[in-house]
This record gives structure tokens, sequence and C-alpha cells, in this order.
């Protein structure tokens, strides 16, 4: 597994690479790696002829307020992570590379960043599809592998490859969950006992939820009723709901009536940590 800190050198190992008719994979990352960016790294490697992971604590898609400082970040733990599932090539850029001084150049991506996360977290996702937009530019991957936890971000990724013309074809993974049920998040490691049982309650309301559309109800006012009661009831008062919303799964407009393909979509601070999961009814 190779290392690079710059970026001629990535770029000149993806040209190489490319020039020999090989196919590259890669995996965008925040660093912090758990089983489910292991479970990307796995579907890369069925997909490319290399594999390639950048670890990267993207500062453009935080708020003032947010936690970038705090952010884990355990590079050794990460890079004999990546070495295990065969990952061939590791990008890890600094802020200087990334962002060198009076960079003023944003990707911005309009209706589908407008809701959910986006109404919460403005600027989030200029930052977000600018870093990988930046990134795809330096690996230059012929398909890149993305998990659906972060659904939204999924959505903005396929919206900007395709209305820039970019050549990567984009793959979406499902959630992987602790055995309890909880998505799996690198933010998990901020909640405390008391917090991480209360979160059970997301991934049960999802269920909950499910039940209900399965036995016939299409309402989605009542469905989120349901749902944001039993993230209260469940969360024993330590959870704070941010959204609950049930929206178109391609556009991210909201629905009135589950019609397929349907996100039910949720987002919620458990103490002081904000954490999301959602289920896709197709």
């Amino acid at each position: 597994m190779q290392i690079f800190h710059t970026i001629s050198e990535m770029r000149a190992w993806s040209n190489a690479e490319k020039l020999a008719g090989r196919r590259i994979a890669f995996v965008p990352t925040m660093g912090a790696l758990h089983e489910g960016h292991l479970s990307l790294l796995r579907e890369g490697r069925m997909r490319g002829d290399r594999l390639v992971l950048s670890i990267y604590v993207n500062p453009t898609q935080f708020a003032p307020a947010e936690d970038l400082a705090k952010y884990p970040r355990d590079l050794e733990g990460d890079l004999a992570k990546a070495r295990a599932e065969g990952t061939d090539a590791v990008f890890v850029p600094n802020d200087a590379m990334m962002y060198p001084e009076r960079f003023q150049t944003y990707v911005t991506v309009e209706e589908v960043t407008k809701s959910l996360c986006g109404a919460s977290r403005p600027k989030h996702f200029r930052g977000v599809s600018t870093v990988v937009a930046k990134l795809f530019n330096i690996v230059q991957p012929d398909t890149a592998i993305f998990g659906e936890k972060d659904f939204q971000q999924l959505v903005v990724i396929r919206r900007m490859v395709l209305d820039l013309n970019m050549p990567v074809d984009i793959v979406g993974c499902p959630i992987v969950r602790e055995p309890d049920g909880l998505a799996m998040s690198s933010r998990n490691k901020y909640l405390s006992a008391e917090e991480r049982a209360a979160a059970l309650s997301l991934n049960r309301s999802l269920i909950e939820a499910g039940r209900m559309i399965e036995s016939g109800e299409k309402r989605a006012d009542s469905i989120l009723a349901r749902v944001r009661s039993f993230i209260e009831d469940e969360g024993k008062g330590l959870m704070r709901i941010d959204y609950a919303s049930i929206v178109d799964a391609e556009t991210l407009r909201d629905l009135a009536q589950i019609k397929q393909p349907a996100l039910l979509a949720l987002a919620a601070f458990a103490g002081k940590t904000r954490l999301i999961d959602n289920r896709c009814f197709r």
C-alpha cells in the first residue's frame, strides 16, 4: 500500500495506473474508519483493479460551532485497517494543499441541498461537493463508493457528477449497523452509555415506520407523528429531534403520501452529538 501526501504524487500514480488500462475505485473519507467504511472498501475492491482511499477532515463542511477541532482522528489505525482490506493507495492531504491561500472557488448544488441536513447545516453541502470535486480531479477515479447513511450526500454527489459531466460512476452502499441496530458513525465515539442507549430510538422508529407502511399507512403526517413520539418516548428525554422527514428519494422533495422511492430521513441530537439515520422504501 502506498501513501501519498501531495497532489502531484497522487496524480502521477493515478495517471500511470490509467495508462496501464487499470480501473480505479475510490472511497473518500474523513478517517476514523469503522466497519461501515470498510464495507465501502470491500465494494471498491470488487469494482476496480486498483483501490484508493482518501483520509481528509474537510474544514469547509463544518460550521464554526461544529466539531471540526475534536473530530475523531486516528491515522495510524486507519492505515492499518486500509492495508488489511487490500487498499492500493491512500491519499492524505493537508488543508494548505486542498485550500491554498486566497482560495475562492466552490461547487454549489442547488435544489437537493435545500432540505434535510442542508436546511440545518447551511453551506455544509457546498463544502462536501467542493472537496469531492477536488478529490475526483486529483484521484481520477472510474468509480467512487459512498454509504447510504449519508443519503442526501449521495444524492448531491450524483447530481454534481451528472450536471458537470464528470466521468465517475457513483455507487451507494447500504447502511452498516452495530449488532443492536445503531447506524455506524465516527461520531458514535462521543456518546455516553445513556446517550448511546437513547440513540437506538432512531433505528427503532424507522422499523416502526416500516411496519406502518407495510400495514397500508401511506399518509406521511401520520407516519412522522408516530416516528417523533417513538423517538421521544424511547429516547427517555435524551433525544432532541432536528428533523424527521419523508421525501422523494431522488428529488428530496417532501411527500404527503408514500410513493416509491421514498426516503424517511432522521436527524437528532443525543446529548450534544448529532446523529443521522434513514430508511429508503423502494
